[in-house]
């Protein structure tokens, strides 16, 4: 018998997890299987409209059988609270969002930043660190540096940082 691929591996890992959230998320395929766990396009629209002041467009055309799966996802990743405060998650989402060059999440992520206390500076700051990152990362990638040398002088730089900073706070007393 033939090996399974680590795709099929892949496929079959995530197909069960969604086959386990989805009842949670209100997604149900059959629907038989979900009952009354399931909430139906008007009832997440309504839940939209009470959170949000309205059911944004690119709700609309998302299938009956991943909406509510979908909702239950924005709200969890881009509006509850996590253990890096939404100030800092939509700071990230800026910078990914300036990454992957999509004028949409930049936009969003940045409204979000604001709205969560953000300022102009932290915003630009957080582009700043993004387009370092991602130029060394092109760089040192591209390179094809040793990623075993790599990692082994990145462990000493940080071994050697915390013990600069632990000499520090031992004067500082």
């Amino acid at each position: 018998m033939n090996k399974p691929t680590s795709s099929w591996f892949l496929l079959s890992v995530m197909v069960a997890g969604v086959l386990l959230l989805a009842p949670m998320a209100g997604y149900c395929a059959p629907p038989d299987q979900c009952g009354a766990a399931a909430k139906s396009r008007a009832e997440i629209y309504a839940e939209m409209t009470s959170m949000l002041g309205l059911v944004p467009t690119f709700f609309k055309s998302i299938p009956d059988s991943t909406l509510g799966l979908e909702w239950e996802l924005i709200k969890r990743v881009q509006m509850e609270p996590g253990p890096i405060p939404n100030k800092y998650r939509e700071l990230i989402g800026v910078g990914v969002s300036a990454a992957t060059k999509c004028e949409y999440c930049t936009f969003f992520h940045t409204e979000m930043a604001r709205l969560n206390g953000a300022t102009d500076a932290e915003i630009e700051d957080a582009l700043h660190y993004t387009k370092s990152t991602t130029g060394w990362s092109t760089y040192i990638n591209g390179s094809q540096a040793d990623l075993d040398q790599f990692r082994s002088e990145v462990k000493a730089v940080v071994e050697y940082l915390r013990k600069q900073s632990a000499a520090a706070e031992n004067q500082a007393k």
